[in-house]
């Protein structure tokens, strides 16, 4: 069986592994005051150029992304995000169990676009009955999107300008962060620490065992750790995650995952291309949605797991092959060949 399902089938990359063994018999500090975490941190605030950023480190991202917008809004308050958005989508209601309502507006290739933006809250605004309604009380991107499409820096920009102009924070979700970064996207590090008030780094999806690091490049809200600690979220343990990201971070390791997963998943696209298979969406990043018609899909999934998209009519889905740290040209060389001998039966 061949396993393009997602990007985290795997335990770990090797090197955070072998972090994890030797790390593990120092007695260190708890919940998060040890010091690899704090040398995490470190790497961190230099990779993002913001040396006054706080750091957390939560073990998953459903549970970082809930934390981060409860802690940043207001009883009254929503948050802004693409109808396709990870929290209004694939998050089970996350968000609005801790009280705050997802506003979703149109998605374009999964992004929210600057303009439509501007004009919902506008138009919020201009409503004299909005005290009774649900406030935008933040803005909630994805960088990668659901559909693998990225943020260029003038739209960062631009989103980032609208959410100053109107007093309210811009919270970037980084699951999968560093597949957008290796694939040739202006937007950086630096970038998104300057632009944004708050985004994550994910582990999980990008060679972590598990664990998130969400960084507030301009400070915390108040008493954050509190508000973890309240959530259930804080790990007397922190040192699990914090061993990590130093792994990831300390040689540029969490670079080097996303260069090697996006080099083999746009393999994956040029193969596909060259066979003629239609792509659902341009996606530079290490997740590809081809389109498959459905009988071809069943013999598939005998041989090779992916996930399913969307439906696409009534005879054809979309599906996604992810590529990971673990993902090797053998693979995608395999998978080639499983489509060809499926193909030539028909």
């Amino acid at each position: 069986m061949l396993y393009f399902e997602n990007d985290y089938d795997r335990g770990c990359h090797p090197r955070v592994l072998k972090k994890l063994c030797d790390t593990n018999l120092i007695p260190a500090a708890g919940y998060g005051d040890d010091e690899f975490s704090e040398r995490a941190r470190g790497y961190i605030r230099t990779a993002c150029a913001a040396p006054e950023a706080d750091v957390f480190f939560i073990s998953g991202g459903t549970q970082t992304n809930a934390l981060a917008i409860g802690g940043l809004l207001r009883p009254w308050e929503g948050v802004c995000a693409a109808a396709s958005g990870h929290i209004n989508v694939h998050e089970a209601g996350a968000v609005e169990f801790t009280g705050h309502k997802v506003l979703p507006l149109p998605q374009r290739q999964g992004k929210l676009c600057p303009a439509e933006l501007r004009a919902f809250l506008e138009s919020f605004y201009a409503d004299p009955n909005h005290e009774h309604m649900v406030f935008p009380g933040m803005v909630y991107i994805t960088h990668p999107t659901e559909y693998g499409t990225l943020h260029g820096l003038q739209e960062l920009e631009e989103i980032s300008d609208i959410c100053k102009s109107f007093n309210i924070p811009l919270y970037m979700d980084g699951a999968r962060l560093a597949y957008a970064l290796a694939a040739g996207t202006d937007v950086t590090l630096p970038d998104i620490a300057r632009l944004c008030d708050a985004f994550t780094i994910g582990g999980t999806k990008c060679g972590a065992l598990c664990g998130e690091a969400l960084v507030f490049p301009h400070g915390a809200p108040e008493h954050f750790l509190t508000v973890i600690k309240q959530r259930g979220a804080l790990m007397a343990k922190g040192r699990l995650i914090g061993a990590q990201f130093e792994a990831l971070f300390e040689d540029g390791l969490y670079f080097q995952i996303g260069r090697s997963a996006v080099e083999l998943a746009l393999r994956i696209k040029a193969g596909l291309l060259a066979r003629g298979v239609e792509l659902f969406m341009d996606s530079p990043t290490n997740q590809q949605f081809p389109v498959f018609e459905n009988g071809l899909l069943k013999r598939l999934s005998e041989k090779v797991t992916y996930s399913f998209w969307e439906a696409r009519g009534a005879a054809s889905s979309v599906i996604r092959l992810a590529a990971s740290w673990a993902t090797k040209p053998e693979d995608v060389e395999a998978l080639f060949k499983v489509l060809d001998n499926l193909r030539g039966e028909v």
